[in-house]
């Protein structure tokens, strides 16, 4: 059993008490005590080494207080050299980039996912990272990973596992290091123009206007699908056009700070959608899912065949981990491109965000009125209102995670940072839904942009489920 830190968000599955739990990029912001209150929340759970370096993934990125997108980014790399490990061994998929070598040939893959995902993220969160050094953290986490694995697997295999691991990570490492992440492009403050974005106040909290972040993803080179442009979608309404008028209206009418028509609930639920990133979220869920499944699996094989069951264990916990790597890594390509398809059309769009289209609307539209004092429930990020990033993500996730578990999966998710509050769903597609209104709600996008943004998220993750991760045996 492996003991992991567990931080914001727990999903429980509804046909079994499951849990998971994320942290989010904002713990640290709120102080070094609330962060160790956090690490104080542990509970032991079986699990395997592809999951655990998921999880570990994420608590680097917390640590080193990543934004949605470049934690989203290391996700995908972190997930596409363990997949292209593990698979490398078993062959049993088409890879993502690498091509099996030679060394993962009579592999261990528990070794092999390990150093894989061990490499990526001491590269990205390691001694020479611009944020705070997490390499003895993650050493020790190597550490107890092969204490683990020695106890039940040979050494010859283990060490081939670890050349396995590390050739293909050094591969992904090089292929991302041209992406176009780096170097950052200068600064885009935005155009002084109506309907265009301009850097924005982050009211309701003090602060100045910030350029735009994450510029480099509009043209940064996929992980899967063929260009960033793909599933471009049409456009924002024009500013004369009734439906600019509709999302205009409801935004500032449900998502001002003090807006007397929005519900508790639907305050709550914005908020709730908050306290964490995108990506760490849907993970959150895919882990849960996978250890549902995977007990659900280990049950029936105890009441089918209890006297044979431990016999076969093994050989269901290999083919466990290449799946769960696959899930994974779909999940993760998925988003990471989703979030470069978002991003190459808040580009081309330019459009402005609520808070500047509210305070400054043309008086000459009588559909519309402006307030100048108008202020959003929460603060409006620094990037463009259309498509909205929490949407194209999370479209992403939904369509893969319905894909592998079925649409109908009911789960409820609470968040250790809103005590008491829970949300069930009966589907994703439900999920999906009160993203979007929690993004309206929250004053920080029109509608528009949310179901454009879920339909750019869409389209890159079927696109992936048809032209990816094939069987090739």
């Amino acid at each position: 059993m492996l003991r992991d830190v567990r931080g914001a968000l727990t999903v429980r599955v509804r046909h079994g008490v499951k849990q998971r739990s994320g942290q989010m990029k904002r713990m640290l912001q709120c102080g070094l005590m609330v962060f160790l209150i956090l690490v104080g929340t542990v509970r032991a759970r079986a699990a395997d080494e592809v999951t655990d370096w998921n999880e570990a993934a994420f608590r680097a990125a917390l640590v080193a207080v990543a934004s949605p997108l470049n934690s989203g980014r290391v996700a995908a790399m972190v997930a596409s050299a363990v997949f292209d490990a593990v698979n490398g061994i078993d062959r049993r998929y088409t890879p993502i980039h690498v091509a099996p070598p030679a060394s993962c040939a009579g592999a261990s893959r528990r070794a092999a996912a390990v150093q894989a995902a061990y490499v990526i993220l001491s590269k990205v969160y390691g001694a020479s990272a611009t944020a705070a050094n997490q390499q003895p953290t993650l050493d020790a986490r190597l550490s107890a990973s092969f204490a683990a694995i020695k106890a039940r697997e040979d050494a010859a295999s283990i060490a081939k596992g670890i050349a396995c691991g590390r050739e293909v990570a050094d591969a992904i490492w090089a292929w991302r290091l041209t992406d176009g992440f780096t170097p950052a492009p200068a600064p885009f403050n935005g155009i002084n123009a109506p309907g265009q974005w301009r850097s924005t106040p982050t009211d309701p909290y003090p602060g100045i206007p910030l350029p735009m972040a994450g510029l480099q993803y509009a043209t940064m080179t996929p992980w899967a699908i063929q260009s960033p442009s793909q599933f471009r979608p049409a456009g924002p309404p024009d500013l004369n056009s009734l439906q600019y008028a509709r999302d205009f209206n409801e935004t500032k009418t449900m998502g001002s700070l003090t807006s007397p028509s929005r519900t508790p609930d639907q305050t709550v639920f914005s908020w709730f959608w908050a306290t964490g990133t995108a990506p760490l979220l849907w993970n959150s869920v895919a882990l849960s899912l996978i250890e549902a499944r995977d007990r659900d699996r280990d049950d029936d094989g105890d009441r089918d065949d209890r006297g044979r069951h431990e016999d076969r264990r093994d050989g269901r916990e290999h083919k466990q981990l290449l799946e769960n790597a696959r899930i994974l890594a779909t999940l993760n390509i998925a988003m990471a491109d989703a979030a470069i398809g978002c991003w190459d059309a808040k580009v081309a769009y330019n459009f402005w965000r609520p808070l500047t289209a509210i305070r400054e609307a043309d008086p000459a539209n009588p559909r519309i009125s402006r307030d100048a004092t108008w202020t959003p429930l929460f603060a409006t990020p620094a990037h463009q209102d259309y498509p909205s990033g929490h949407s194209c993500v999370s479209g992403a996730a939904t369509t893969v995670l319905a894909d592998e578990f079925g649409t109908r999966t009911r789960f409820t998710m609470t968040s250790d940072l809103m005590l008491g509050v829970s949300r069930s769903f009966r589907s994703f597609s439900d999920a999906l839904e009160e993203v979007k209104n929690a993004r309206i709600f929250a004053g920080i996008h029109f509608r528009t942009a949310c179901d454009d943004g879920t339909t750019v998220g869409i389209g890159a993750a079927r696109y992936i489920l048809a032209n990816k991760f094939q069987r090739v045996k």
